[in-house]
Parts: C-alpha cells; sequence; structure tokens
C-alpha cells in the first residue's frame, strides 16, 4: 500500500483551508500526521465497525499494481473558528470526499474511484455514517466504477483525535492519481 500525498496538496490545504499564508514544516507535518494517525486507528484502538489495516488493503486494491491511495482528511479548516465549528457526520462526510481536503495534488473528479475506505472517529452513530456513506456514494455513483460492487468501506472507532469531538479520514484507490 501507497499512500500518495504531494506536498503541492498540503501547500494548498495550509493557504486555502487553514488560512495559513506561510506554513512552515510543522504545519506540514501536523497535516501528514493527522492523516497518518487516522489511517493507523483500526491497528490502535477498538471500535464498533473496526478493521485491520490488512483487511483494507484486500478491499481497497482490485489488481496489485493498483495500489497508490489518495488520503484525506476532516474536519480540516482555519484553526482561530474551530471553537465555533459544530461538525456532524454529514459535514464529515462531505468534506472527506471535497477535493480540497485531498493529501495529493489529483482531482478525483478527473477519474474514477476503484474503491474507497472512511475511518471515523469519535462519538458517531454507525447508522448515520452508513447513511450518509451510501448518499455520498449514490449521488456520486459516476465517480465509482460500476464492475466492483460493495467498494466503500467504512470503518467507526469510539476514540476522537485529541482535541476534536470526531474526525474522518478518507482513503481512496482513484483513477486520478495518474495525474501526480
Amino acid at each position: 500500500m501507497a499512500f500518495c500525498i504531494d506536498n503541492e496538496a498540503l501547500y494548498d490545504i495550509c493557504h486555502k483551508t487553514l488560512k495559513n499564508p506561510n506554513p512552515a514544516y510543522d504545519d506540514l507535518n501536523a497535516l501528514v500526521s493527522m492523516v497518518m494517525s487516522g489511517v493507523t486507528t483500526s491497528l490502535r484502538f477498538p471500535g464498533q465497525l473496526n478493521a485491520d489495516l490488512r483487511k483494507m488493503a484486500v478491499n481497497l486494491v482490485p489488481f496489485p499494481r493498483l495500489h497508490f491511495f489518495m488520503v484525506g482528511f476532516a474536519p480540516l479548516g482555519n484553526p482561530k473558528s474551530a471553537a465555533f465549528r459544530n461538525v456532524s457526520v454529514a459535514d464529515l462526510t462531505q468534506q472527506m470526499f471535497d477535493s480540497k481536503n485531498m493529501m495529493a495534488a489529483s482531482d478525483p473528479r478527473h477519474g474514477r474511484y476503484l474503491a474507497v475506505a472512511a475511518i471515523f472517529r469519535g462519538k458517531v452513530s454507525t447508522n448515520d455514517v452508513e447513511e450518509h456513506m451510501l448518499n455520498t456514494q449514490t449521488k456520486n455513483s459516476n465517480y465509482f466504477v460500476e464492475w466492483i460492487p460493495n467498494n466503500v468501506k467504512t470503518v467507526v472507532c469510539d476514540i476522537a483525535p485529541e482535541g476534536m469531538d470526531m474526525s474522518a479520514t478518507f482513503i481512496g484507490n482513484s483513477t486520478s492519481i495518474q495525474e501526480l
């Protein structure tokens, strides 16, 4: 499994989403650590719908040569407004699939998803997660290949990241990765 994280995308997230005009390496490393913390959640914590990284790899890699993943994290936003922000599962799901939250400088709308894994952390309802993920997949069905059924895997862990009520980590196997 190879997680593609691109400096250009990290700088874009810092500039446009986090409103940081002069990001330092610490800022970029914080983004990388958030997403990698989310990816390894299932190895570190128990959860309602938990999945091992090996099991996720089986679901995310339809063919051995297609093992390059785009990653993303939600919620991302200006840290100064974090205290005023109320985040829901719907918000996390919407942000997670947004190209502005992807940590690779390729637009997923220019390709199709072979498979997706969504790792939700915090006090979230599994019914809400399943409902919003199904709605997103149905609404954006043109961006998912039809020849791989059930190509969206969700993981729910009860333990939220430090300083947050809930979060979501996105892992996507998309044909748009070829833009890198």
